[in-house]
């Protein structure tokens, strides 16, 4: 049996990218996450094999009690299990994580703390805040709101507060927002200190409301500011009117689904969720191996025979890459034979392999390889066409016409995965700017997926973006008017 630990781990305010490596490595080995509340439960998917045990605690609402998940900590644990206590932002602040720790001391079980990025740092830096500044702060307090802060025997030392911290950072305290207010202007700090309330901090759904102390709780009420939040109290808040960063993202607060395979969309999302956009990641279609490897088979064995091996796409690549090692070959088994690509991903994915195409044209869709070879004099030459089972016969035909002899051989096919139509309906039902088709397969598979529904009326009001002339085609059969389509048919062109 293995030796039982628990990791007590910070998961960061909430942005994804400020997850520490350490963290995701962590993740990454975990049997057992036990976890908080996370505002992407995206983070999970670094734990693909791991127990994950929701605990959660939200304003008037408990999972589980804080004894509860100690026991369940002591429990996985003496099961030899090795196991992640993920919290939000850092489990050493206001995240009851050394009372965890004494607990896990306590049943003899060893541990370690993986520290994470604040929000009560983070919250602040996203609205263009800095806690501390030469010219306005030297010193900053963080404080947590929970407490009633009238109470006789409080543990916050409210006079030294208003008037001996440059900066205050309340956590926790827009639901005593009032009563904070009245014991700092008691106190003696100024009613014309700046004052900023941020919600929903590093995301894209942040919002920032500034004021003055003795205006800012009616400002909140008119506002309808709730928690989650962070208060900052202090002459450096008149930074965030230069300072101001996040929410001036060229996609801040869009919300945009994308209908790319699991393994595709992580990248593009994370290039969306850079640009200030909250992406939801729903795929249409999946990629598999081809029903026969017969063909392919048979192409392989006979490799030397071609004159051309031509690539449409990443997945094409790689499952013509894993068939051939399958078949114990090596990149020399394409040493005799021309490369033709379509897309720079695709002329990357055989890079990656140690081969550099002989041709690629600067359009990336079928019509353009094929003429580009058509100037190769490709007549009686023989073609290999590496490609999806489903496909346009534009590429073949043409260079049939041309006197080419060509062997279209499947090595991937796209079907339907299984998808959660409630998922789908729960996104769209809380609002959605713009969904991204990269292919005509998902949007036909999201067709077929809403069908009886026409996919125009569920998608009625939303931004239709395709990645080319093809893909955008297949959505205008469909209803669909798309509004996005890139000159050059990429996905870092489409973004």
């Amino acid at each position: 049996m293995q030796k039982a630990k628990v990791y007590l781990v910070g998961a960061g305010p909430g942005d994804p990218g400020l997850l520490t490596l350490k963290a995701k490595n962590l993740l990454e080995t975990a049997d057992v996450v036990v976890y908080d509340y996370l505002a992407y439960p995206e983070l999970l998917d670094h734990a693909p094999v791991a127990e994950k045990i929701y605990v959660g605690k939200t304003a008037g609402c408990h999972t589980l009690s804080q004894e509860e998940i100690n026991q369940l900590l002591i429990k996985k644990a003496k099961e030899g299990k090795m196991v992640v206590r993920l919290k939000g932002g850092d489990p050493f602040i206001f995240g009851r994580g050394g009372e965890e720790a004494q607990v896990l001391i306590k049943e003899n079980i060893s541990f370690e703390i993986v520290p994470g990025v604040s929000s009560a740092i983070a919250v602040p830096a996203y609205a263009g805040i800095p806690l501390t500044h030469r010219a306005y702060a030297s010193s900053v307090a963080f404080i947590t709101g929970h407490e009633d802060p009238t109470k006789v025997d409080s543990a916050i030392n409210w006079e030294k507060l208003a008037t001996g911290v440059d900066t205050l950072v309340f956590l926790m305290g827009v639901g005593r927002l009032p009563q904070i207010v009245e014991q700092l202007l008691r106190y003696g700090c100024s009613p014309e200190k700046p004052v900023a309330i941020v919600r929903w901090g590093t995301l894209p759904e942040q919002q920032t409301l500034v004021g003055r102390l003795d205006n800012i709780t009616q400002l909140a009420e008119k506002e309808g500011i709730r928690p989650p939040a962070i208060i900052v109290i202090g002459e450096v808040v008149k930074l965030r009117e230069t300072l101001n960063w996040w929410e001036k993202k060229p996609l801040f607060g869009k919300k945009i689904l994308i209908t790319r395979t699991l393994g595709q969309a992580g990248e593009m999302a994370r290039q969306l969720q850079a640009l200030g956009a909250r992406c939801h990641i729903f795929p249409t279609i999946e990629i598999v191996p081809p029903t026969d490897y017969a063909p392919l088979d048979k192409a392989i064995a006979q490799l030397d025979e071609y004159d051309w091996c031509l690539f449409t796409s990443v997945n094409g690549v790689k499952h013509f890459r894993k068939r051939l090692e399958q078949l114990d070959k090596d990149v020399r088994a394409l040493g005799s034979v021309k490369i033709g690509v379509i897309g720079e991903k695709t002329a990357l994915a055989l890079q990656d392999w140690g081969i550099k195409p002989d041709l690629m044209p600067q359009e990336f869709r079928a019509e353009a390889l094929a003429e580009a070879l058509k100037n190769k004099d490709i007549k009686e030459k023989k073609v290999l066409l590496a490609r999806a089972e489903k496909a346009r016969d534009v590429l073949p035909e043409t260079l049939k016409s041309a006197g080419a002899e060509v062997d279209v051989i499947p090595v991937y096919r796209t079907v339907l995965p299984e998808a959660n139509k409630g998922k789908l309906k729960e996104i769209l039902d809380k609002g959605l700017d713009i969904i991204v088709f990269t292919s005509s397969s998902t949007v036909k598979h999201l067709a077929d997926i809403v069908s009886p529904e026409p996919l125009v009326t569920l998608l009625q009001g939303v931004t239709i973006a395709c990645i080319g002339p093809i893909t955008a085609q297949t959505a205008k059969e469909l209803g669909l008017k798309v509004a996005i389509m890139p000159r050059t048919y990429t996905i870092k062109a489409l973004v």
